[in-house]
């Protein structure tokens, strides 16, 4: 339904468990020394042994493949968050010039959060397997009303995307863990107006692994709308067995579903997948493999290359043979890929996006924000925050390092209260983030001035 003729209907049956703070003052200035700290870069063994208590924002961290431990030099830990409710201290961290608020909370599973081009925000809701829809009615960058846009035929849903893209698309599209299907949709919609539409697009089922399992599906279209692009993550932590295959994969399709092809491979857990604005390239944000130690083997954020190799689960970042499989598939040892961001080995990056609006300033246009949800097998936690991927504008390309730009989610007790997710840019030019910790939406926004 469209807000034009039911607005009234449409706020009447908001969800009431979606507890908006409109008042609580959570944007926090940082103080002189973590002014200092933010102004670090960290680089070689620091950058790869580091841990939170060395994040603030403005922080750099910069990892090359010189700076790789061998395997096993670390034995690795099992430390999963200890997520506790956000305590009376728990304060989160932006740079100078931003504030920070909560956004909505009351959720059961906040994982993937897309902006629709009315400004809705539409939440996947993975375990309850539903996708919500926040409207801002009055424009105050607060949502006034939530609704269920869809609760049915949906299995573990997590990627959705609008189709054609543009200002007026006619689907959205639902990556389930096992498929891939679409509701009708025309701006404005809170509700689907007609029922899902199974599409052929097979992808294999979500499998455990010792992290909590790959069962994550993101979908996007590119840019002129003639392909669909599904990332789909390993069964295993570095199996090679006949169980993975169809999986470690980003998939091409028609939008209708048909004529699969393997675009990219050897990628153990491509969570968030999106375009680069203005280009065709495809990026990723992929969780590499366990078990090799503290400091390996690290994330990263990359373009994907048609038809790249990426390692897994025989090598990792380019020639690096693991050690699980010596001597097999020496033929693959010159295909390697190595990716364009390293990012700290555990930090579990999850969704990311592109920044294009116009509310920050102009430093932050087309650059990537992605969510670390944090580490669960390091003895020094890592992780937890939001981090900022920059473009060197002369080049077009990534400077390789990244910025820490929301932090604050671990105690010093080392208790964690948030796990962020899913990311993306408001209609208004403000950046919104989910966690999974405490089930809450934050909004990130551009003030001017010191918060």
């Amino acid at each position: 339904m469209a807000l034009s003729n039911q607005r009234l209907r449409f706020i009447s049956r908001s969800v009431p468990a979606f507890a908006v703070l409109w008042s609580l003052p959570f944007a926090h200035a940082q103080t002189s020394a973590e002014s200092d700290r933010s102004k670090q870069s960290f680089t070689g063994k620091t950058a790869v042994t580091g841990d939170w208590t060395q994040d603030a924002p403005g922080v750099r961290h910069k990892i090359t493949l010189d700076d790789l431990p061998a395997p096993y030099a670390t034995k690795s830990a099992q430390n999963g968050p200890r997520v506790v409710r956000r305590p009376p201290s728990g304060q989160l961290r932006v740079p100078a010039g931003f504030k920070i608020e909560e956004y909505a909370s009351g959720f059961v599973y906040p994982r993937f959060l897309l902006t629709a081009p009315n400004g809705d925000i539409f939440v996947t809701e993975s375990r309850s397997n539903s996708i919500k829809v926040l409207r801002d009615i009055d424009g105050d960058g607060k949502p006034d009303a939530t609704e269920i846009f869809a609760d049915r035929d949906m299995n573990d849903p997590f990627g959705i995307a609008f189709y054609p893209p543009g200002p007026e698309p006619q689907f959205l599209y639902v990556a389930n863990t096992n498929g891939v299907i679409r509701f009708p949709y025309r701006n404005g919609d809170a509700k689907a107006r007609g029922p899902a539409e199974k599409l052929s697009a097979e992808v294999s089922g979500g499998g455990l692994v010792r992290s909590g399992g790959h069962w994550t599906r993101d979908i996007v279209f590119s840019p002129d709308g003639k392909k669909m692009y599904i990332s789909v993550g390993s069964y295993s932590n570095v199996s090679d067995t006949a169980m993975e295959a169809d999986r470690a994969r980003v998939f091409e399709f028609n939008p209708d579903g048909t004529g699969r092809n393997v675009f990219a491979w050897g990628i153990r857990n491509a969570v968030g997948i999106a375009f680069r604005p203005g280009t065709n390239e495809l990026w990723m944000s992929t969780n590499e493999r366990d078990e090799l130690g503290e400091d390996l083997v690290p994330d990263y954020i990359s373009r994907v290359q048609p038809g790249g190799f990426y390692g897994w689960p025989w090598f990792y970042l380019g020639n690096h043979q693991d050690p699980r499989h010596k001597g097999k598939h020496p033929e693959f040892a010159s295909k390697g890929l190595v990716p364009d961001v390293l990012v700290q080995s555990h930090s579990a990056t999850l969704n990311l996006c592109f920044y294009d609006g116009v509310q920050f300033p102009v430093k932050y246009k087309g650059d990537i924000f992605a969510a670390f949800h944090g580490s669960w097998n390091r003895e020094r936690r890592t992780g937890y925050k939001i981090v900022r991927v920059p473009f060197d504008k002369s080049t077009g390309k990534a400077r390789g390092d990244y910025e820490d730009f929301v932090t604050g989610f671990v105690t010093p007790e080392e208790n964690v209260w948030g796990r962020p997710v899913g990311i993306t840019v408001a209609k208004d030019g403000s950046l919104l983030f989910s966690e999974d910790g405490n089930k809450t939406i934050w909004r990130v926004s551009f003030t001017g001035k010191s918060s």
